[in-house]
Formats: structure tokens, C-alpha cells, sequence
């Protein structure tokens, strides 16, 4: 259930909601019990991923996991040929 800002045109009173999405906006102000609130667009809040992962970590079966560290790893970059001294004439 997402929490909705509301603020009060007629005294300036700004607080929080938490309420669900089916449930009708507020239109009375806690503080001055005016119908003259309006709720805020907000920006809603960022997704926050919280653990170590889940590339490694996800995976059932041990033989997986180790498949998994082994794509995730950098390649070591091949060597360049070496330059062949040129010939004489």
C-alpha cells in the first residue's frame, strides 16, 4: 500500500498518508477541518536492492553457482602476436 502526501490550501498543513490505492483521497484537513485538502503528486520512492546479490547466491544447485561466478568473472585479455623482425635484403 503506497503513502500519499497531502497538503491543506487553506492552512498549509503538509503530512503523509498511508492508505490503499482503492481508497477515496482525503478531502478534510486534520488541523483545520476544512475540506480543502489536495493530495500531492510525489515522485514515489527508488528500488532498493539490499544483500549481496542474487547472481550467485539465487542459484539451487552448487554445480549452477559455480557456472555462474566463472561468466561473471573478467576474461583475461589474449596476448597480442609478437612483431616479427623483417627481413633483409
Amino acid at each position: 500500500m503506497p503513502t500519499y502526501e497531502y497538503a491543506c490550501t487553506k492552512c498549509g498543513h503538509q503530512f503523509e498518508q498511508f492508505q490503499s490505492m482503492r481508497d477515496e483521497p482525503l478531502k478534510i484537513c486534520p488541523e483545520c477541518k476544512k475540506r480543502s485538502l489536495k493530495r500531492l503528486v510525489g515522485g514515489g520512492a527508488g528500488l532498493i536492492f539490499k544483500g549481496s546479490g542474487f547472481y550467485i547466491t539465487d542459484y539451487k544447485n552448487k554445480g549452477m553457482a559455480s557456472a555462474a561466478a566463472a561468466e561473471s568473472k573478467p576474461a583475461t585479455p589474449a596476448k597480442a602476436p609478437e612483431a616479427k623482425p623483417a627481413a633483409k635484403k
